[in-house]
Formats: C-alpha cells, structure tokens, sequence
C-alpha cells in the first residue's frame, strides 16, 4: 500500500529503518528482529543504501526477502549516486516487478560517494531531479528527505524550504525528517513549509541515542545540533547500559512532546537493532493510541 495513502486514511504512521545485513547469519538476525518489531504494527519499514561493494545489490536483495516473507510494506532507499542514470531503468522495473510501491529517493552523501559523483550527466545531481524521474512511472509513492535544521550545503533556511518546495512539485509525495534532538527545529521547519505551500505530509525521523560516540558522528556529518546538556549527560557515562537507559528516556519525551503538538507520523532509525526501540514504543502505548 502507497504510505500516502496509509497517513490519508489512519491519520498517523510508524516505521523503522533498517540496513541490508553482510552476511546470511545477520540476514536471519535482521528477520527476527522484524517479527518482533511486528507487534507494533508498523504502516511500513525501510531499507537504507549507502556506498560500498554492491551495496545496490544487497538492498535489492533484502527488499525483495522482507517483502516475501514479513507481509509488510517495504520501502528501499534509491540514491543519485548509484546506480547511475543509464541503469536506472532495470532498478525501477525490478522493484515494480515485485510489487514495490514506495520509495524513498535521496541525493547520497558525498562523505560516501564523493562530491564528483554527483556531475548531473553520469548521475543525477540532486535528489529532486531523481524525484522528477521517478515520477515519469506514475506507480510509485515517492518519499523524500526533509531537514528540520537544514541541509549541511544549504546556506540559509529559506533556500532550504525551496528546495523542499522543488522536491514536492516534482513529484514527491511525503517527506521523512533527518534526526533531530530539539523539537522545537522540527515546529519551525513546519511553520516554514506551511508559508511556502509545502502541503505534503512530513514524518518525524527519531534516532534513540544507544551509541554516543556514534551518534555523534552522524550529527557531525549531517550538521545536527546535539545539545550541549545532552552531550554533557552523555559523556559522563560510563556503563554501556546506563546510555541506552538515558537514551529511551530522551526519546520517550522526545515523541510525547511530539505527540502533545499534535505530530502522529514516526520513523525510528534502529541501526539494525530492536531492543531500545520496542521499549520507547512501550513507554508511549497510552499516547499511541
């Protein structure tokens, strides 16, 4: 089912992003981990796809064997940066071929792929180009990325939004946000998208803290603000367990204060992991319902 339709009709949404397994023993690790993520019926998953060896490959695999054998809606990640323009055309016809009808459509880091990839010629150069090329199919429901603080290249907040504005004219059909740790950058990017006729909806990207030193070079690389308490808290821990106990707790309050203003669309980046995501979704069963 397309996930613009899912918001339209249930009002709200929960997804989790994971990324393609290396090896068969995580390919099975990664399934059972879904079938417990099962339980909080999610309206769809993701699956990410980065640089490296054939990593196209092992996302189409792991799309293809989370759609035949969990039953849910499975959405793969396309990037500008691979394949390039020329081999698109087999992409989009094998996804359609088993039944995809949602896909996220990103641009790809230049951390990973190199900035030279994105020449406009080879690949294409932004994300809102791939947008207009998928939307020639007219079978797919097209998501994007929005960022509540902006993109690292963009120079100003405004240009940001019109960039937004650019991917949704083309054809985009939801946007899911870059993590963020203050609320109050999502209700700005909000109001923003509002003044600029940006009318899709937009689903609040939450990544719980279970890693610091991690998840803080994520921040780094995508030009995210951890605040200075929450670092300070952080980094005064020593106990592996001790973080990810903080960790639910801030994304708990997180998503309540989220849900209190009215947000009911939820994307949580698992990094592969169930465990501290299961337990925020228990902590918000009475809010969530």
């Amino acid at each position: 089912m397309k996930i613009s339709e899912i918001i339209k009709g249930q009002g709200k949404c929960l997804s989790f992003e994971f990324f393609p397994p290396k090896t068969p023993v995580g390919e099975d690790r990664l399934l059972q981990r879904i079938e417990r993520m099962k339980a909080f019926n999610p309206s769809f998953i993701s699956v990410t796809q980065h640089a490296g060896s054939d990593t196209l490959g092992k996302t189409k695999h792991i799309v293809r064997k989370l759609h035949d054998e969990t039953g849910l809606t499975v959405m793969p990640h396309i990037t500008c940066a691979d394949p390039r323009r020329s081999e698109l055309e087999p992409v989009i016809n094998y996804y359609q071929g088993i039944g995809t009808e949602n896909v996220l459509a990103l641009r790809g880091d230049p951390e990973e792929y190199g900035a030279d990839v994105f020449d406009g010629q080879q690949h294409f150069r932004f994300a809102s180009d791939l947008v207009r090329f998928l939307a020639t199919y007219e079978s797919f429901c097209i998501g994007v990325a929005v960022y509540p603080e902006g993109h690292l290249e963009s120079p100003n907040l405004g240009l940001d939004t019109a960039y937004t504005k650019q991917k949704m004219d083309r054809g985009a059909d939801f946007g899911i946000t870059q993590m963020f740790f203050e609320n109050f950058h999502f209700y700005r990017m909000l109001d923003r998208f509002e003044r600029d006729g940006i009318s899709i909806p937009i689903i609040a990207g939450i990544m719980p803290i279970t890693d610091f030193q991690k998840v803080e070079r994520f921040s780094e690389l995508s030009g995210v603000e951890i605040p200075i308490p929450i670092t300070t808290k952080f980094e005064e821990m020593d106990d592996p367990d001790d973080v990810i106990s903080a960790g639910i707790d801030l994304a708990t309050g997180q998503c309540l204060d989220l849900l209190d203003n009215g947000v009911r669309c939820f994307h949580f980046y698992t990094l592969n992991r169930d465990e501290a995501v299961a337990r925020i979704l228990n902590n918000l069963a009475s809010a969530l319902t």
